[in-house]
């Protein structure tokens, strides 16, 4: 089984892009307000950036978070998830956890032309970010105008390293699948449960946490109101 390896991935593709931006790490690491050795050890593999960090780069570098996504390698049969992410089987015909039907072909998954209409629950391509939460992306084919994601947070999980509030472009929308997640949004804070949603404008500042002792299952849309460059 292939361990995932964040060096292989998305660090270096962090770093390919700062490169082609022109930046120097302590430069980007001015803009977005963090450590210079907290941007290195994400290029080279060592440290995770948190969901609010990895935002911030996204935007200050104008990249997009499936530019991100396309980094990292997609999720396989024999492939090995990192400790503490969703261990969940392939799902039945039903779309319900737990079949064990083999795949369809991949005339199935996509339309002619090769313009993919599916993504597999085993072929997600997927970013482990600090503090717990692993993101998982739901569309086959990369969109820059749109987030889809799976989000799951681990207990006590929370969105950002340093319990800050985070702040960036488009429109959000979430609903919660299973658990229970707090939400900090402006100067409110919610409870939500399974079938809750909110939708809000992510120049809010906002946070999420997961505060029990089960994971949270959630569902994100971001909708960009100015699409990250390639």
């Amino acid at each position: 089984m292939r361990p995932f390896d964040p060096a292989s991935a998305l660090g270096p593709r962090l770093r390919e892009v700062r490169e082609e931006r022109g930046l120097a790490v302590r430069e980007l690491a001015r803009r977005i307000g963090c450590s210079a050795s907290l941007i290195s050890q994400v290029e080279r593999g060592i440290s995770s950036p948190s969901a609010g960090m990895l935002y911030a780069l996204a935007t200050e570098l104008q990249a997009s978070l499936d530019y991100l996504f396309d980094a990292m390698p997609a999720q396989g049969p024999g492939d090995e998830p990192p400790p503490g992410a969703a261990q969940m089987p392939p799902p039945g015909r039903d779309g319900r956890p737990g079949g064990q039907e083999p795949p369809l072909p991949a005339a199935h998954d996509a339309l002619p032309g090769g313009h993919g209409i599916v993504q597999r629950i085993s072929g997600r391509r997927a970013i482990d970010l600090a503090s717990g939460v692993r993101w998982e992306r739901l569309t086959p084919c990369t969109d820059n105008r749109v987030d889809f994601l799976e989000v799951i947070y681990e207990p006590d999980g929370h969105s950002t390293d340093s319990r800050r509030a985070v702040r960036h472009d488009g429109y959000e929308y979430g609903v919660i699948i299973s658990g229970i997640l707090q939400a900090n949004v402006g100067f409110e804070l919610y409870e939500l449960g399974p079938g809750d949603s909110v939708a809000f404008d992510s120049a809010t500042p906002h946070e999420y946490w997961n505060r029990t002792s089960e994971r949270v299952h959630a569902i994100w849309v971001v909708v960009h109101s100015e699409p990250g460059l390639p």
